[in-house]
């Protein structure tokens, strides 16, 4: 147990990879938990896993598209559970943000940590050019809370993860194999580097962390393929079918 017993923690996302992993570790070091996220399935599963291991853990369906259903979800934990002290932008950012920073202002301490990409810093056709200019966008989102918000008490935390084997892998053009997936990062590990962000003491804060696979894959198989993802068949080069 550690410097985040007592505090209450909201997590998107929290259903699977990244998010799972932070809200199991988060409960371990002794905070609540809320885990959101669309399906609330694989969310009562893992409050479950966190119960069985004696830790404080609720679960809540969000829709993160929702500004409306974001505001009541923050004001149904403020009622029931706490305010909040932690939250971890798993998935989406700027509407929970907003609903969440008034509260952390008046008691002038909160910690606000946002799971971006590598992709933000070298956009590349792994992503595609929205997902390079979403995460960009959010890594500059957190910077402006840092400089806007630091004193008085706000601690945001851009994290950029490199490959991270998660279930979003599956979304890809070229889904990577068994074997290359092995090799990229863990989403325990990811988590650990949250828990991290989140623990340490009230006067010390990181406001951005890079954290990347030890091995560099081959990544050209993924490029190529994805180079021609909905590309008119007469275009110039594209390989025939």
């Amino acid at each position: 147990m550690g410097l985040i017993v007592g505090k209450v923690a909201l997590i998107t996302g929290a259903g699977t990879g990244i998010g799972r992993e932070a809200s199991i570790l988060l409960a371990q070091e002794g905070a609540t938990v809320v885990l959101t996220g669309r399906r609330i399935e694989p969310l009562n599963d893992v409050v479950a896993e966190i119960k069985k291991q004696g830790g404080k853990a609720v679960s809540r369906s969000l829709d993160i598209e929702s500004r409306t259903a974001i505001f009541e979800a923050v004001d149904w934990v403020g009622a029931n559970i706490g305010a909040i002290d932690i939250l971890v932008n798993n998935a989406a950012v700027f509407n929970l943000t907003q609903a969440v920073l008034p509260g952390m202002i008046a008691k002038r301490e909160g910690t606000i940590i946002t799971v971006s990409s590598l992709a933000a810093l070298n956009p590349n056709l792994l992503g595609g050019a929205a997902y390079g200019a979403a995460k960009a966008a959010v890594k500059n989102f957190m910077t402006f809370l840092h400089n806007t918000y630091r004193n008085q008490g706000i601690r945001a935390t851009t994290i950029l993860p490199g490959e991270t084997n998660t279930p979003i892998m599956d979304n890809r053009a070229r889904p990577p194999l068994e074997t290359e997936r092995a090799v990229m990062l863990d989403p325990h590990d990811v988590a650990r580097a949250v828990l991290l962000c989140a623990s340490l003491q009230k006067g010390a804060m990181i406001p951005e962390l890079q954290i990347c696979p030890t091995f560099m894959r081959d990544t050209s198989a993924d490029i190529e393929t994805a180079r021609w993802v909905g590309a008119p068949d007469d275009t110039p080069d594209k390989p025939k079918k």
